[in-house]
């Protein structure tokens, strides 16, 4: 992958304050077009990151035929359309086969997905389906409740509101005794 061009980002911020009719070279902005350029550095991490490298080899034969669960991970996002954050929580689910994945390595995954350009549906699917054929898991779940700032302080202006995403594979999906024991897992 190609790493964030912070040049081409610091130029256009300084374009963009520029226009606003702020002065670029005042004593609190000058700086910011490149401090801009580093959060979206960090913010946008993702796109750099690699599953395997993050999995490293994190994947134990051990013989466990329940769900595992990992609640309240928490998680900032940019929205795709504004560029502005989203976010809340992730809670993912699976059942292993075989397998099981080292418990420091959901919320690695679910970040790098975070780390991106996002919309809440897609992240949630993204999230799942990794952790799904990651583990060769007989089933897996995602439930993400995020607050996203396009709406809040735009738009329609509604602080508070959140949203609801869920993304289910395999047994999650297919047997309803699973789905539920999911779901009232991460209650």
């Amino acid at each position: 992958m190609t790493k964030i061009n912070k040049k081409i980002i610091s130029d256009s911020i300084s374009k963009i304050i520029d226009s606003l009719g702020d002065n670029v070279n005042k004593d609190g902005v000058k700086d910011t077009p490149q401090r801009v350029a580093k959060a979206y550095e960090e913010l946008l991490s993702g796109y750099d990151a690699d599953i395997n490298k993050i999995i490293n080899n994190a994947l134990f034969k051990v013989k466990y035929d329940q769900i595992v669960t990992v609640k309240n991970i928490r998680f900032y996002s940019l929205c795709e359309h504004h560029l502005l954050p989203f976010f809340g929580t992730i809670h993912i689910g699976y059942l292993p086969k075989e397998k099981i994945i080292g418990l420091s390595k959901l919320p690695r995954i679910a970040l790098m997905f975070a780390k991106r350009l996002q919309v809440q549906e897609r992240l949630t699917e993204e999230i799942g389906k990794a952790i799904f054929e990651s583990t060769d898991a007989k089933g897996a779940g995602v439930v993400i409740t995020a607050q996203h700032l396009c709406s809040s302080m735009r738009g329609v202006n509604m602080p508070g509101t959140e949203m609801l995403t869920s993304a289910l594979f395999g047994r999650f999906k297919s047997d309803s005794k699973t789905r539920k024991e999911f779901f009232d897992l991460i209650r």
